[in-house]
């Protein structure tokens, strides 16, 4: 229902500063104040079936009797509410209910700064600054900790039959759930589907990588529906080519591109690295492996006196780095330019890097869940270049598209 220019102009009248708008007793305040004790009258009219003072109630059973106060949360600050009662206390009010002390939206503000990776005491200190309202950290806890159901349901959600392509990536997070501070690594698998759009597949938390517990979650993927995935990329994870391997034996792994260009501009000061990227390139965009091998032979000599572990990093990975170029143009592009995993990372890392550590492994769960669910309202749009990219796989894998 559209409100009137001239009832805004109207609520504005008497304002002459932000502060009376958006202040802690200012005009906002008093109209969520105004409003829902309005709604919460109308669900007792509704309630008792007569309006107030109305003749149709006399002899119904059932009455008003009075008001209860309550005090409430909301972005607003703290509200306190006048709250109709009747005299039956059969009325169960909808919009603040019994044992509620928070507005609606309340709650989704601050998962939406967890989202973020605000700590409990940073959510807690921005609630009483902005909104003078306390929040104690169980009560934050508890709303966090309600999305650990959804959680499970995402996490094992089915998957669709085929990812073209499958990124496999970790991030190193400190956790206390063995009571003291330690180090724990979360994969992430990143798909792309076959509408080219991105679509984060799950996420593990382990102390330890190897074979066999890669082996666990490709198996998981499988159970959940995916039964082909073209090609995998990963930045060398340990053992998961063998684990891959015996769930996808057609599956190529290999090494991304992305997260070797970037290592290796690691070792490279301002002032070289677009030259040295630009170098880096013409490795990676050559037409064949044999004009590859030869670019990288060229990068050597050049920067090998400068940066010599660049050079060998490469020639140490060839192998696996070298897999796309079985492919033609169209799909090795969408390989090395896709920047999926990459945004990915810079988005998570930003939200961690408020978080010192977590109290435990389902405290890492929350934030890194919920803040994919805010990164991921993003992606709307297939990857560039992949149209192009679907129309080799469809020629190249024609009879395990149709399985």
């Amino acid at each position: 229902m559209p409100i009137s220019d001239e009832l805004v102009d109207q609520l504005l009248g008497g304002c002459s500063s932000p502060e009376d708008i958006l202040g802690k007793s200012g005009l906002l305040k008093q109209l969520t104040k105004q409003i829902t004790e309005r709604a919460l009258e109308a669900e007792m009219e509704s309630h008792l079936g007569y309006v107030k003072h109305d003749v149709q109630g006399n002899n119904t059973g059932n009455s008003r009797n009075g008001k209860s106060h309550k005090s409430v949360r909301s972005v607003h600050g703290k509200i306190d509410l006048e709250v109709p009662r009747d005299r039956n206390s059969t009325f169960t009010p909808q919009l603040v209910k019994k044992g509620e002390r928070q507005l609606s939206g309340f709650d989704e503000r601050i998962v939406s700064l967890y989202a973020r990776g605000l700590s409990t005491r940073d959510i807690q200190a921005h609630f009483f600054d902005a909104y003078g309202v306390e929040v104690s950290a169980t009560f934050i806890s508890s709303v966090t900790s309600a999305c650990m159901e959804e959680v499970h349901a995402w996490q094992n959600r089915p998957l669709d039959p085929i990812y073209p392509i499958v990124y496999l990536d970790a991030l190193v997070v400190k956790s206390r759930a063995s009571g003291t501070l330690q180090n724990k690594s979360v994969y992430l698998a990143l798909g792309i589907n076959t509408d080219g759009e991105k679509e984060l597949l799950g996420l593990w938390i382990a102390e330890s990588e190897g074979a066999k517990f890669w082996l666990s979650v490709v198996n998981e993927l499988k159970n959940r529906g995916i039964r082909d995935i073209f090609i995998a990329c990963t930045d060398g994870l340990k053992g998961f080519p063998d684990a891959i391997a015996a769930v996808y034996p057609n599956t190529q792994v290999q090494l991304c591109i992305v997260h070797q260009v970037r290592n290796s501009l690691r070792y490279v000061g301002w002032k070289y690295r677009k030259e040295v990227a630009q170098d880096l390139r013409s490795i990676y965009t050559a037409s064949t492996q044999s004009e590859a091998c030869q670019a990288l032979d060229a990068f050597t000599e050049k920067w090998n006196e400068k940066y010599p572990a660049i050079g060998k990093s490469w020639q140490n990975s060839w192998e696996g780095l070298s897999v796309f170029f079985d492919y033609p143009k169209e799909i090795r592009k969408v390989i090395y330019t896709t920047n999926a995993i990459e945004s990915l990372n810079a988005s998570l890392r930003k939200v961690l890097k408020n978080r010192r550590s977590f109290p435990n492994d389902e405290s890492v769960v929350k934030v890194l869940y919920l803040a994919l669910h805010h990164i991921s309202k993003k992606w709307t749009m297939p990857i560039r270049d992949w149209k192009g990219a679907m129309n080799q796989f469809i020629i190249l894998f024609a009879e395990r598209m149709e399985m």
